[in-house]
């Protein structure tokens, strides 16, 4: 396994809610105000600003088919981007509390 691949895996194994986003990012951005306004815990990593943040998005699609961020995660399953969030806003406080992310 890359070390890409595990740094990914390790993020996703340790944090109830991980985003994996770009600062610059218009959907990354609304992904983290609405777990923002659901007052979510979550651990969110800015691959443009990390050395390897390439690689990482690399790995994120070998994992999950998705090379778009934001590439969202709740309780380690694979949430999909900013709209897929966007649709489950209704199933999202059930979400983070069985997560424990509020």
């Amino acid at each position: 396994m890359s070390a890409a691949k595990q740094k990914a895996q390790q993020i996703i194994d340790e944090n109830a809610v991980a985003v994996f986003s770009k600062s610059y990012c218009p959907y990354c951005r609304a992904t983290k105000s609405l777990l923002d306004d659901k007052h979510a815990k979550y651990y969110v990593i800015e691959l443009d600003q990390v050395s390897d943040g390439a690689a990482i998005q690399d790995a994120l699609e070998e994992m999950t088919g998705q090379r778009s961020v934001p590439n969202i995660f709740i309780s380690k399953k694979h949430i999909g981007g900013n709209s897929d969030l966007q649709a489950k806003k209704s199933q999202l406080d059930d979400l983070l509390q069985s997560a424990g992310a509020v």
